[in-house]
């Protein structure tokens, strides 16, 4: 979520990051997690064959996303659970579970 445009107080915003330390830090504790980083909310996409560039405030796109996490777990079950905590589902966060690809060398 873009924290700003939501118009959160500065105390709800505390409040709100507690929350993602918390997660992190379990995760951490856990033995899970393996990486991970929050985003900015400007955006810069370069498309097409004329490689044209368009700066973006992540209000004009439908999702935005704000960071991400890497864990390392045995399914996409595992994961799920893990996602079960995340903290911004009352703000209509969305948690979508990628699996890396692995290439062999």
């Amino acid at each position: 979520a873009d924290y700003a445009a939501l118009g959160l107080s500065p105390e709800e915003l505390q409040e709100r990051m507690g929350k993602w330390f918390a997660w992190g830090n379990k995760m951490k504790d856990a033995g899970i997690l393996r990486g991970g980083e929050a985003l900015t909310p400007q955006i810069r996409r370069v498309s097409g064959k004329n490689r044209t560039v368009t700066d973006i405030a992540s209000a004009e796109v439908k999702e935005v996303i704000g960071g991400y996490y890497t864990v390392e777990a045995e399914n996409f079950d595992a994961v799920e659970k893990i996602a079960q905590d995340f903290p911004d589902y009352d703000l209509d966060g969305t948690v979508e579970i990628r699996e890396v690809m692995v290439f062999d060398r």
